[in-house]
């Protein structure tokens, strides 16, 4: 491609979802419903996290970890889709673009990163309970998080720095609801040789890896409760991990099929449904699967609400 045949791109177009335009207003009034669930559910575990003392635990600091990551994950793409279905011209500047592309990278990446923390926690609570204390104490946990966040952070701006240098010629749609960062190379007009190698290998690191890593934990906690078969144990490790593994399945499912299946199998209303599962319904979900399944959240929730209760009862 010669340098006359290019142009300067100003802004992009997200086709944004397949949606009839009979179906727009029910489709906005739901995914506005979600948003908002996702929102408040989130920032109701933070909050209580937060307030009730009993839940400052290792295990618990890292929830709140993951829940501010699935706020901060949803609130990347969820506001600019629903300003879109809205808007005649969904347009979204250059920059723009590129920002929300780093954010999306920075908080899917951590909280991959944050489920394999939560993983060893679990790991540890239930391999060595006697030693849990002292080596899940705040110092690690707090190395752990610093980790995670630094990793993303420098993930996040290798991808956006390489995406930075790319040309871009007259073609300036992107058949998605977000500005995905296999869509922008695709359509760059100049060489993403090394882009595309550089998404493979630190997709491996990033993701594939803390996967394996997650599998592993729950693969010696497993073998250890065999080693004891009891009842009791057995209850214990559904109570303790059921959550987190849920949580697990459902983003690591939903993302694998999307980006560890050939491109070429998938077509772009399949990719943006299943983009749609691990961006949005996820996150929405996860308060439910954590507060529903968990007698200490629940508990936590109860004893806020009885301090409120008291004044007013005297």
């Amino acid at each position: 491609m010669t340098e006359r045949n290019q142009t300067i791109i100003s802004e992009f177009l997200l086709l944004g979802l397949p949606i009839k335009a009979e179906h727009q207003h029910l489709f906005y009034a739901l995914f506005l419903a979600m948003y908002l669930t996702t929102v408040l559910g989130n920032l109701l575990i933070i909050i209580l996290i937060r307030l009730d003392p009993q839940l400052h635990t290792p295990m618990y600091l890292l929830l709140s970890n993951l829940s501010f990551s699935d706020l901060c994950f949803s609130s990347v793409t969820m506001p600019k889709l629903l300003q879109n279905m809205q808007s005649q011209v969904p347009a979204i500047p250059y920059t723009g673009c590129l920002t929300q592309m780093y954010f999306f990278l920075y908080f899917g990446d951590l909280e991959s990163f944050l489920l394999l923390a939560m993983a060893y926690d679990r790991y540890v609570a239930i391999c060595f309970p006697l030693h849990y204390t002292s080596i899940m104490s705040p110092k690690l946990c707090g190395g752990l998080l610093a980790l995670s966040w630094l990793l993303t952070t420098l993930h996040a701006m290798l991808h956006t720095l390489l995406v930075a240098r790319l040309s871009f010629c007259e073609n300036n749609v992107i058949p998605h609801f977000f500005c995905d960062l296999s869509a922008l190379v695709k359509l760059a007009c100049s060489d993403t040789h090394v882009n595309e190698l550089v998404i493979f290998i630190m997709g491996c690191l990033i993701i594939v890896t803390p996967f394996l890593l997650i599998i592993m934990s729950y693969a010696r906690i497993v073998s250890s409760i065999l080693k004891v078969l009891s009842v009791r144990s057995i209850h214990k490790v559904f109570s303790t991990c059921g959550s987190h593994l849920a949580v697990v399945s459902l983003f690591y499912g939903t993302a694998g099929a999307l980006y560890l299946c050939p491109s070429a199998n998938n077509s772009t209303v399949k990719e943006t449904v299943m983009a749609m599962m691990y961006t949005v319904v996820t996150p929405m979900l996860n308060p439910f699967i954590y507060s529903l399944r968990n007698r200490d959240m629940k508990g936590a929730l109860g004893r806020i609400f009885y301090k409120k209760k008291i004044p007013f009862c005297r």
